[in-house]
């Protein structure tokens, strides 16, 4: 898989997540945070803290977050 499609991949499973604790909508970060661990270019620690950063923002309502992880490219 590529990069770009392993970004893709963790953007539709955050989205996922989302979807699915619709009243959590930060499972999605978390989602997006653990699944760019699972490939070596992505696997950055650098991502990992743009993603703990959006977590302790406190602009984590559904809008706030499908914007974020959507960010990604």
């Amino acid at each position: 898989m590529t990069r770009q499609e392993h970004i893709q991949w963790c953007k539709n499973r955050a989205i996922e997540e989302i979807n699915f604790y619709p009243n959590d909508p930060k499972q999605g970060i978390i989602s997006m945070m653990s699944d760019l661990g699972k490939h070596p270019e992505t696997n950055k620690e650098s991502l990992k803290a743009l993603c703990l950063f959006q977590l302790s923002s406190g602009r984590n309502n559904k809008q706030d977050v499908i914007k974020f992880i959507n960010g990604f490219n």
